[in-house]
């Protein structure tokens, strides 16, 4: 059967004969088990939905068997024959040009090259899924090659609820994930129902199809690396010689080794997965594997000596080296944390003192002992970083939930009010004020021929933009242009494509449109041999609502609100988006946080033409409206610079309010 075949059949017509995980790939860990018999019977029930009842006898006791080992049904026997990777657009079969290349952005965060653990269809952060089962990939591929363009695929955490009748200018796919009852969005209620087969962890991108490989956290962690130097360097003083101690090679949290190198610092990341660091390394984002503390301590010197650009991966934990680099002096200028510590009872973070293979098995035989273990490694784990802040490091949280778990698990980490935490969110300290409130973030695109030639053709569209922008902006955002100018001019060369041809930089509105136009200019001119896909990630101006990372900057009270995620998408979806997402969990854990997410594909039509200008221009000005109304300074010279710009543009303005006044009153 060809790959056209296999994705236009759905779910087989002859029942395929069982498959096993193939022990080659990274596998999620063993999920506690959380259901009673009867659930775990409404679990099999549910997965049997999908088959005929034929087969049901079969598929039952398989299925009972997978949730017994695994604590997750994902049906194995069910995984494609075809090779899962991002194809040029026109291989997949497709009525539309739309579907086809969601169907290749789908693949594309299933390409075992990406993916994390891609036989349990999660791309990244131990959680974050593109779909339960396989059964829910094969109905959606067929769904989505079988569409026209008055049709809607709605997405249901995975589910493919089915195809209906919509228009042109509807989104060609709805997503959510997650949305559960506000009261049932605790971390225990993820795991029973995502094991009932009802719901799923979409994570930011995952779940919305527009993950890009650690490219595009490459750039976010480099420009956060960037400015967080030149918060702790003196005037003149660069990266050079200067250490980045952080944890984390595994799906995301992979890229920071290649973003200390673009900063040009010694980046020392600890990962406790063997088969996590030595892929980041054939992948060229690692440098050199050090599996020995003693080996690691004397390599650090000598890089520190001889002003070394390199990326050491130490194979064990992160706490051992927090504390060994303190007894042997090696001073860290900035550090961070980017385990997943959003799903830490899971995986998402291994605790000291224990081997990796001793915590997988203890975390399915005895979760409580395992949530224990992580608590205690918590609480060493700060007490480390506290010593090393103590002589001058600049540690910053990078929105992974670490001071929030590490804080309920009894670490000191809260200031004297006992609600904020005495190290800064990378969002309030440089991601907030420098980029989101002026309209910064990740715009992303793919060129889907897979053509290397269109990418560089693209960049090189990008950096024209940004250079001829930069002449005439104002002072406030020259840096973050020459900084993303630097970031497009170096890409190429830093080799960052894994997967499909991809790119991302941070651009405000102005510059996302003008540079979609020439995108879309280009495919219609034939200077692109075919279409481009725009997004982003969640974390941007106002696509996501999470008090402890994107909105952490917000000081009004409405930090724990999420109107403006939810606004987000909807706007976005009669404004000409190609695919719309919203989801519950992101990158700060489950019930912290609400993420809203858009595709778009630039054909060379008019109406794409139209439907980007519309759709981005609000994508971004909703949230700098909304952090504008927050009394955040820089959001309110952007929006007063839109305002300014466009006419049709009226937004409810802050009257900023004299000090001396409110302390009068009480």
């Amino acid at each position: 059967m060809t790959f056209q075949e296999e994705i236009l059949q759905g779910i087989p017509d002859v029942l395929p004969a069982k498959k096993a995980p193939d022990s080659g790939l990274s596998h999620a860990p063993v999920r506690k088990a959380v259901l009673n018999k009867e659930e775990r019977q409404l679990a099999v029930r549910n997965a049997l939905r999908y088959f005929p009842e034929t087969w049901h006898k079969v598929l039952a006791q398989e299925f009972m068997e997978e949730l017994h080992t695994y604590g997750r049904i994902y049906m194995y026997r069910f995984m494609p024959d075809h090779k899962i990777y991002a194809r040029p657009v026109d291989a997949y079969p497709a009525k539309t040009r739309q579907a086809a290349a969601i169907m290749l952005m789908i693949q594309n965060n299933l390409d075992a090259a990406i993916a994390q653990h891609p036989q349990e269809l999660i791309t990244y952060g131990g959680n974050g899924a593109v779909f339960q089962n396989w059964a829910q990939y094969r109905l959606t591929m067929q769904y989505l090659a079988t569409m026209t363009e008055e049709q809607t695929l709605h997405m249901y955490s995975g589910h493919p609820m089915g195809l209906f009748p919509s228009s042109t200018a509807a989104p060609r796919v709805v997503v959510t994930n997650g949305m559960m009852i506000p009261n049932y969005s605790r971390p225990d209620d993820w795991e029973r129902y995502n094991a009932l087969g009802v719901t799923q962890y979409g994570q930011m991108t995952a779940g919305s199809y527009m993950y890009i490989g650690p490219q595009g956290i490459v750039h976010g962690t480099t420009i956060t690396l960037m400015n967080a130097f030149r918060k702790k360097l003196k005037t003149g003083e660069t990266p050079e010689a200067k250490v980045f101690l952080t944890s984390g090679l595994g799906g995301m949290s992979g890229a920071q080794p290649k973003a200390g190198t673009i900063t040009k610092c010694i980046t020392v990341c600890a990962e406790i997965n063997p088969l996590a660091a030595k892929k980041r390394q054939q992948q060229g984002w690692v440098d050199e594997l050090i599996a020995e503390l003693d080996q690691l301590c004397a390599r650090t010197k000598k890089a520190i000596e001889q002003k070394e650009i390199v990326s050491l991966a130490y194979i064990g934990n992160v706490v051992d080296v927090w504390e060994r680099f303190y007894e042997e002096k090696i001073f860290v200028t900035v550090g961070s944390d980017q385990t997943s510590l959003h799903n830490p009872w899971s995986g998402g973070y291994y605790p000291a003192g224990i081997s990796f293979d001793t915590a997988n098995k203890m975390l399915a035989a005895d979760p409580e002992q395992f949530k224990q273990k992580v608590k205690e490694s918590l609480v060493r784990h700060v007490n480390a970083i506290n010593r090393h802040t103590a002589l001058g490091t600049y540690f910053f949280d990078y929105g992974n939930a670490f001071l929030l778990e590490a804080g309920r698990a009894g670490a000191a980490v809260f200031a004297a009010n006992k609600t904020d935490f005495i190290y800064p969110s990378y969002v309030q300290d440089i991601l907030g004020p420098i980029c989101f409130d002026y309209g910064f973030g990740p715009f992303r695109w793919v060129c889907t021929s897979g053509l290397e030639a269109d990418l560089y053709r693209t960049d090189a569209m990008a950096l024209e933009v940004l250079s001829e922008m930069r002449r005439t902006a104002p002072d406030e955002i020259q840096q973050q242009l020459s900084d993303n100018i630097h970031w497009i001019r170096e890409a190429a060369k830093n080799k960052l494509v894994v997967g499909s041809m991809a790119r991302i930089l941070y651009a405000d509105a102005e510059g996302r449109i003008r540079i979609a136009k020439q995108f879309n200019d280009a495919v219609r001119e034939g200077r692109l041999t075919s279409p481009v896909v725009i997004g982003r990630d969640h974390h941007d101006v106002s696509g996501t609502d999470s008090p402890w990372r994107e909105t952490s900057n917000i000081y009004d009270g409405s930090r724990f609100t999420a109107d403006m995620a939810v606004h987000n998408v909807i706007g976005d979806s009669f404004r000409g988006a190609t695919w719309v997402s919203i989801h519950n969990g992101g990158g700060v854990g489950w019930g912290e946080v609400i993420n809203g997410g858009f595709g778009l594909v630039l054909d060379g039509s008019t109406d794409a033409e139209q439907k980007l200008a519309n759709m981005l221009f609000y994508d971004v000005n909703n949230g700098i409206a909304r952090r504008a109304w927050a009394r955040n300074k820089e959001a309110l010279q952007a929006l007063n610079r839109e305002l300014q710009r466009t006419p049709g543009l009226r937004v409810t303005q802050a009257h900023l309010v004299d000090d001396a006044i409110i302390t009068e009153i009480e």
